[in-house]
This record gives structure tokens, C-alpha cells and sequence, in this order.
């Protein structure tokens, strides 16, 4: 669904404004200070519109100007009433910019526009520009609503937010770039949230080739015949317990001069019911959520073009509805994936590294990948290690794991390396097949997600690849921050960042 939210840089200061809330940023440190720019008033002809001059008000309400901490009072800056919002930004770097745009998006609900002088904060500088990009995430992200209602929820998202400047053109890219990164994240909480009913794989491959047709991707798809007839039978043998037959569907942007080419795996399950190795109800009530890592690589892959990305990307969503019925794959099964090895199934409910192996080792065969990273809501056991804030991060290569941590702290989206421990790869050894979808052995107590990702390691070859595990934070049950219920969408800013860099 499109942002109810506008955010734009605007020509001049609070007095001018129209708007109905009106907010100044308030530094932190041992001596909290009101930003004063951008007001069009000197400080003792604002101070004497206010019930007490601004450093007093500071100290009456113990102001520390952390990220995020507001107060609201009521001003007349000379077109009667409005309310003015004393907005914390810490030390106004990106983490603290962030925050405090998702402080004032949910503050805002109800209003019918907001304006700030957020924008007073920059000096020109990356830092700078990079904080009021975060700003403009945090503003768009918690302003996200996802409804079927007949009636829309009340108070609704503020339709404005004016951040204002004397010359708008000296913020307009980076609120540009927050807006693109945000919708890229809006895109892909959109699809996540998307029941099942509606959402099957021919029904997401179908929205995949729409965003292609937009953003100018080159998109390729494999309905379930030619699945079977180039070999895919890890994807065949996961959906083929539904009516509703798989597909994987392949995302290409290729940027002239391009020397550097990255493959995005994401996983696609449109609903895991676990199939024959049934999942008890409570777990399956947030199963359509389980194809977020296609949701994301489909994100990331809308934004390439508008973000100016100089590397070639493509895009991989290995998409299965895991169902069961008479045909469904059960536990026992020795399936073969895409390039010739072959997989004894024990659990029916370790799906998704099945449908990604496919994908994966189709990217190694035929694209010649300088990097591959997958994204997926792989392993309860990686929720269980690091909660639901962390994500999961396994690589075999420092350097691309350093990046990708870094493109986290960035975004806002942290990320946990976790070790690939060789001694556990022998967990997934098979008496009948190459190797086990599970771990066979628990001298080792249960590593589910490491056991997971050595799977995975096995269809990359000698790539640099790495994997995002965000069973964790790809859902969220609480409206917090830049968080709404359902799909975060978590790992598409910080994997644009990355590209990007």
C-alpha cells in the first residue's frame, strides 16, 4: 500500500508554516539545546510566545534530549494555537534521526501536517546527509499501515511532513533517498502481509514481473513445467503437495559499466504448513510471513534503479506453498536439486533451505556471481539465540561479512555473525542420499541454524556467499518504533545500503 505520508523539503521556517504540529529538535548531551534554526523569529521574540523561555521550559520538564523523547505544549507563533513538539534527537546521528522521525511520525497520527526544522541539523556533510535519510526512514517507516478493514483504523497517518530550509535543493537528496529506501520496505511489507488465501506463487511471481515491468528489470519465470524440465526438483518436490504449483522467478538489473555481479536468493514459502511434518497451530498462525526473504530480494530489486546502484544484481525468489496431501513429499524421501545432488528429506518443515538450494545452485551454474547473499525466515533456532531484534548473519568471507554488518548498523538492522562450525557438517550426512536436510547427529546439542546454513554452504561452491537468517526480526508483534504488526521487512535498507556502498 502507498505511504498515507508525504515527507518533503520545503522552503521556509515555523512562523510561515501551515501546519497544525510543529516540531523543534532538541540536541542531547549535558547541556540539552533547542535547535533554533529555521523558526523566523530572534530567540526573545520566540521566547515570548512561549508560556516560559525555551531554556526554562528545557529544565521544567527535565529535557535530556534523548532519541525520541518528546514534549508537547501549545504556541502562538502568530496565526493562533497550534501545538509545538520539543523532539529529542541525541546527538543527531543516523540511529538518533531515525528514532526520533518514527517518534514523531506516531506522535503525528490525527494531525493533518507536521512541520520541523530537522533539516537545520545538517552541515552538507555525509553524516549529515545520511542522518536526515534516516530521519526520513523512520518518519515513512512508522507511518506504514497495512489493512483490510472496511473501515480505515483511527488516527490515521499525517498526510505531511514539511522539513523546512531556506533552499530545499540542499536536502532534497538525502529525503530522496530515505523515501526510496522506506518504499523498497513498504513494498516488501506489503507482500509479506498479504494473506495466503490471496498470495500464492503464481500470485507472487505475477506482482514480481509488475514491479519488473516499473522499475525496468529484465524478469524471467518458471512455472512448474519448466521446473520439471531444467531440473528444479528441489522447488518441485517442496510445493508439490499444494494445488497451487511453485515457481522461481529470476530479477536481472544490469547498469552499463557494471564490473561486479551479486546474486540475491530469497526464500519464497507462501504458506508452511510444514507440510507432512505438520506444524502445531499456534505456529502456522504467521506462516504467510514465511516467503519474507523473497518480499525483500523483490524490495531491494525495485530500488536499484532509482537508488543509481553501479553493480550488476540479480534476483532469485524460490517460491513453494508447503502444503500436504497425497502428493505431498514425506519424511524419507530422497529428492534431487537442481545440478544433480540429491537430499534425504526428514522433515518435511525444513523447507526453505530446499527451494534456496535450487536457486542457489542455478546462480552458481549459469550467472557467474562475484557474491551471493540469500535472505530468509530460515531457523527458529536463530530467533531462540538472538531474539527478535538480530538477525542471523553466516558467511564465508570476512570481508563481504564486515560490509554487511556495517550496512546493518547503518540501516538499523543488526546483524549477529554466527560461526560456520565445520565439525557440525557432519550432522548432514546421509546413508542414502549426499547429504540430510536436517542434522542426524546431536553430539553437538542442536545448532539448527548453523546445521542450516552448512546446507545452504553446500550449493554455493567456492562463491562468497553469505546468509541472512532473520527468523527473528522479520516479524514484529508490537507497533514500536519504525515497526508495525506483521512483516518488517527487515535486511531490504540494509542490503540497498550495501549495494550501494
Amino acid at each position: 500500500m502507498p505511504f498515507a505520508t508525504e515527507i518533503r523539503p520545503v522552503r521556509g521556517d515555523l512562523v510561515d508554516s501551515a501546519a497544525d504540529l510543529l516540531a523543534l529538535p532538541v540536541r542531547g548531551g549535558e547541556a540539552p539545546a533547542v535547535v533554533r534554526d529555521g523558526i523566523g523569529l530572534e530567540p526573545a521574540a520566540l521566547d515570548a510566545r512561549l508560556p516560559a523561555p525555551l531554556a526554562d521550559l528545557v529544565a521544567f520538564y527535565d529535557l535530556a534530549g534523548r532519541p525520541g523523547e518528546t514534549v508537547e505544549l501549545p504556541v502562538d507563533l502568530g496565526r493562533g494555537l497550534v501545538r509545538l513538539v520539543l523532539l529529542g534527537v541525541g546527538d543527531a546521528t543516523a540511529g538518533h534521526l531515525r528514532k526520533a522521525g518514527a517518534t514523531l511520525a506516531r506522535l503525528a497520527k490525527g494531525r493533518e501536517r507536521v512541520a520541523t526544522t530537522v533539516g537545520a541539523l545538517g552541515d552538507g556533510s555525509v553524516e549529515a546527509e545520511a542522518a536526515l535519510t534516516a530521519f526520513t526512514e523512520g518518519v515513512l517507516l512508522a507511518s506504514y499501515t497495512f489493512s483490510l478493514r472496511s473501515e480505515p483504523k483511527k488516527p490515521l497517518p499525517v498526510p505531511a511532513v514539511d522539513v523546512l530550509g531556506a533552499d530545499p535543493e540542499d536536502i532534497r537528496r538525502p529525503i530522496d533517498t530515505g523515501r526510496v529506501l522506506a518504499e523498497a520496505t513498504a513494498l516488501a511489507r506489503d507482500l509479506i502481509n498479504t494473506p495466503s488465501a490471496e498470495k500464492d506463487p503464481a500470485w507472487l511471481a505475477a506482482r514480481a514481473e509488475e514491479v519488473a515491468v516499473r522499475v525496468g528489470l529484465t524478469a524471467t519465470v518458471w512455472d512448474e513445467s519448466a521446473l520439471a524440465r531444467d531440473g528444479f526438483g528441489a522447488i518441485l518436490a517442496v510445493g508439490a503437495g499444494s494445488s497451487r504449483p511453485p515457481r522461481l522467478v529470476r530479477l536481472d538489473y544490469a547498469p552499463e559499466g557494471a564490473d561486479r555481479h551479486v546474486v540475491l536468493v530469497g526464500k519464497g514459502i507462501t504458506f508452511d504448513t510444514g507440510g507432512l511434518s505438520l506444524k502445531p497451530n499456534d505456529n502456522m498462525k504467521l506462516m504467510k510471513t514465511d516467503m519474507s526473504g523473497a518480499a525483500i530480494v523483490l524490495g531491494v530489486m525495485s530500488a536499484l534503479a532509482e537508488l543509481g546502484v553501479p553493480v550488476r544484481v540479480t534476483g532469485l525468489l524460490a517460491i513453494a506453498e508447503n502444503s500436504f496431501s497425497g502428493s505431498a513429499q514425506r519424511p524419507g524421501d530422497v529428492i534431487t536439486a537442481y545440478g544433480g545432488r540429491t537430499i534425504e528429506v526428514l522433515n518435511t518443515d525444513a523447507e526453505g533451505r530446499l527451494v534456496m538450494a535450487d536457486a542457489m545452485a542455478y546462480a552458481v551454474r549459469h550467472l557467474a556471481p562475484d557474491t551471493i547473499v540469500d535472505v530468509a525466515t530460515l531457523t527458529g533456532a536463530a530467533k531462540l539465540a538472538l531474539g527478535t531484534g538480530i538477525g542471523a548473519l553466516f558467511a564465508t568471507d570476512d570481508g563481504l561479512a564486515d560490509a554487511l554488518r556495517g550496512a546493518g548498523e547503518g540501516s538499523g538492522e543488526t546483524v549477529w555473525r554466527m560461526p560456520l562450525v565445520e565439525e557440525y557438517r557432519d550432522a548432514l550426512r546421509s546413508p542414502v542420499a549426499d547429504l540430510a536436510n536436517i542434522g542426524t547427529k546431536r553430539d553437538y546439542g542442536n545448532p539448527g541454524a548453523t546445521e542450516a546454513a552448512l546446507f545452504l554452504q553446500e550449493f554455493v561452491g567456492d562463491v562468497p556467499w553469505a546468509h541472512l537468517d532473520i527468523a527473528g526480526p522479520g516479524r514484529s508483534m508490537a507497533e514500536e518504533g519504525v515497526l508495525t504488526k506483521g512483516g518488517t521487512g527487515f535486511g531490504t535498507r540494509l542490503l540497498l545500503r550495501w549495494l550501494s556502498s
